[in-house]
């Protein structure tokens, strides 16, 4: 059934310019700036005189609908990386081979070593904006943090994805890094 007008506003917080010009959506804040585009979702979205966003869709289906909760999902995450920030946090699994993770490049890149004893060196490389760094208090622990949450988690799990078991049980082998934590930066 299709819906005439639907539609979501969302705030923008003091110390935060949002600017919206053809669907192209950018954020700048305290930490940085972040641009998406929407192009690809056939919604409305303009600011309203009052300093709010809106997104709006006329004679959408409702899963053509559905596209506005995302838009706006999108804008506030983009709205709380730029004054919070994201952080994962990592934890290194083994249960014989100790798992060595050095971080090189700039905070930039994770080489991992002896995963499952194996000599091949496994080179990850973060999206843009995101630093991996060592966990001070806790031992087999890395942190990634970034302002775009999109490139945060890609970083992620391209680094869980590179520590696959292949041709074991892997009921038996749960050696990997596996994300433990997901949080904006200084808790919720």
């Amino acid at each position: 059934m299709r819906m005439i007008h639907k539609s979501q506003t969302i705030s923008v917080p003091e110390g935060v310019t949002l600017v919206v010009k053809a669907r192209q959506v950018t954020v700048k804040g305290p930490r940085g700036t972040l641009t998406k585009s929407f192009k690809h979702m056939s919604v409305d979205i303009f600011k309203l005189p009052n300093g709010q966003v809106q997104v709006e869709k006329w004679f959408g289906a409702t899963k053509e609908s559905a596209s506005i909760r995302s838009a706006c999902s999108h804008m506030t995450n983009m709205i709380i990386g730029v004054t919070k920030g994201f952080e994962y946090k990592m934890r290194f699994v083994y249960a014989h081979f100790p798992i060595n993770v050095a971080i090189v490049e700039k905070d930039t890149v994770v080489e991992i070593r002896n995963f499952l004893g194996e000599k091949i060196v496994r080179r990850i490389q973060c999206h843009p904006g995101v630093t991996c760094t060592r966990s001070k208090d806790i031992k087999d622990e890395i942190v990634m943090v970034g302002n775009d949450i999109d490139n945060v988690s890609l970083s992620a799990s391209l680094i869980n994805q590179s520590c696959h078991v292949k041709n074991k049980d892997i009921r038996k082998f749960l050696d990997g890094i596996y994300i433990s934590e997901r949080n904006v930066i200084g808790g919720r």
